[in-house]
């Protein structure tokens, strides 16, 4: 049976991340009257202050080096639907309708909080766009960060005029103007300010941002139980992670990282007790709870810098209603979640890094205690799940080139107008990647932990427990060589579907 749709998602000018996942999910989305009011009365102040002839920078002049080039009055409108037209210049594949629909749900939120004087027919166009079934298509290459992501909103927002193009349900594309037709709507008019309004902001690398911290915070609770895991087949030594030891160190991630494999190796009869003659490990083992509290310090920073971004106006020019002001200013401008993104792909490379080296001490026959090597017991005429581990230290590799910071990687565009962008864009799609590479990692390294405990048998703690059984409901032990590629692939979805991460959060504490 099909997943049941998430629960609807009303709009109100504040949104958190698991309302973004929940809308990109397809989750049917309303809107706050109060919020449409607030709407309709900063679109009348910026109608006020038009009406006397004051200069206002994308309505009454061009975009970007062509701020000084004047616009009359009978082509403003124009002008508008001329800015979606020439900026839609992407390419490359298609972004992921997740993120498509995360980043329009985005752009609504912040058009609700009434700064940047539309009408209240943009939001609720955007709203039917949501529910309607259709999901524009947008190359996933072309947006700078600063003035915004504007290439891939362009792309998005087109469709609402009749143009650009869509994907339905099924995935086939169809045009904007076919996709208006079936839902029996007339393209939408944009008058002054609107066309800048859709897609000046930062509303694409905040909707990466949000399904990006739902998806890590998973994959963090879920490698606490990989390690675990690793830890529990190595028969490793239980004291380093003793609450009192972090106590000496109150860092909140450590001490929660450290906290969840004290849960997950609960009940083992495995694991070496205080006074036992092991006395300490590796640091892949021993220091599992310093590094993987390290990388969630840096999604706590990564998810500070996301959630501002879910409840802000990034758009420009802004309107002001008391006084009523039009104000020319910077809020577009990604510098906070480039810098968030680059942050978090050095602890996903880092995650990935001490991942490899545990999956390399399980299956080395000089590390790896009383396991057989490779973990078949048939070594040399068998390799077992050797090349398991070439697999993960190319993938390390890859998380280290994607660990490259862009946020200092300013190309001036526009003549020198727009002198220093953010690449916050480029940053956030390279954490799309490097998640997906650590995801694999992990694959790797649970892949063979439960191997090492088919081949070592004794009792592990009770969430690693099941989540060996989670494992070989799918995939079977290794008694004889297969392709290890296939068995990766199973177990991927443990750790992608969250079902690592649930063992992890139900397991009580220790």
């Amino acid at each position: 049976m099909p997943d049941p749709a998430p629960a609807p998602v009303t709009l109100t000018g504040e949104l958190s991340a698991a309302d973004v996942g929940a809308i990109a999910a397809r989750a049917c989305v309303r809107v706050a009257p109060a919020a449409l009011e607030r709407v309709q009365r900063n679109r009348e102040v910026l109608e006020g202050i038009l009406s006397t002839g004051t200069p206002v920078y994308g309505i009454s002049t061009g975009f970007g080096a062509l701020v000084s080039n004047i616009v009359a009055p009978d082509f403003q409108r124009h002008l508008q639907v001329n800015l979606l037209r020439s900026h839609a210049a992407g390419t490359g594949p298609e972004l992921p309708d997740d993120i498509v629909r995360g980043a329009i749900a985005i752009r609504a939120n912040g058009l609700l909080l009434g700064h940047s004087g539309v009408r209240p027919v943009i939001v609720e166009r955007l709203v039917a766009l949501l529910n309607s079934g259709y999901v524009p298509v947008v190359p996933r290459i072309g947006s700078l960060g600063a003035s915004g992501d504007l290439a891939p909103s362009a792309h998005a927002f087109l469709p609402l005029l009749g143009e650009g193009h869509v994907r339905d349900r099924d995935g086939t594309v169809i045009t904007g103007a076919q996709a208006l037709h079936q839902l029996d709507l007339e393209p939408l008019e944009l008058d002054s300010k609107e066309g800048l309004a859709l897609i000046n902001g930062t509303h694409f690398m905040s909707a990466i941002g949000a399904l990006l911290e739902v998806r890590v915070r998973g994959l963090l609770d879920a490698i606490d139980l990989v390690a675990a895991a690793t830890i529990d087949a190595l028969r490793g030594a239980l004291p380093a992670f003793e609450e009192r030891v972090h106590r000496l160190r109150p860092l909140a991630g450590q001490g929660a990282s450290a906290a969840n494999i004290r849960a997950a190796l609960h009940g083992s009869s495995r694991i070496a007790q205080p006074g036992s003659a092991r006395l300490q490990d590796a640091y892949s083992l021993r220091c599992a709870a310093q590094v993987h509290g390290a990388a969630r310090e840096a999604l706590r920073f990564f998810s500070e810098l996301v959630r501002g971004d879910l409840n802000a106006v990034t758009d420009n020019p802004l309107v002001f209603d008391d006084p009523p002001e039009v104000i020319s200013a910077g809020n577009f401008h990604g510098q906070a979640l480039a810098l968030a993104f680059d942050t978090l792909r050095l602890a996903l490379a880092d995650l990935g890094s001490i991942s490899e080296r545990r999956t390399f001490r399980l299956l080395s026959p000089s590390l790896n205690g009383r396991l057989p090597a490779f973990l078949t017991t048939d070594a040399g005429t068998s390799s077992g799940y050797m090349v398991v581990q070439y697999t993960a230290a190319a993938l390390v590799a890859e998380l280290r080139a994607l660990a490259h910071p862009v946020s200092v990687d300013s190309i001036p565009t526009s003549d020198n107008q727009e002198d220093h962008v953010s690449m916050g864009m480029t940053a956030a799609l390279m954490a799309v990647d490097a998640t997906d590479r650590l995801e694999r990692v992990v694959a790797a390294e649970l892949l063979c932990a439960c191997q090492a405990l088919d081949c070592d048998p004794g009792t592990p703690g009770n969430p690693v427990r099941e989540l060996h059984q989670t494992v070989r409901r799918l995939v079977p032990a290794l008694t004889q060589d297969r392709p290890p590629a296939d068995d990766l692939a199973a177990v991927l979805p443990v750790l992608r579907g969250g079902t690592a991460a649930a063992i992890m959060a139900a397991a009580p504490p220790a």
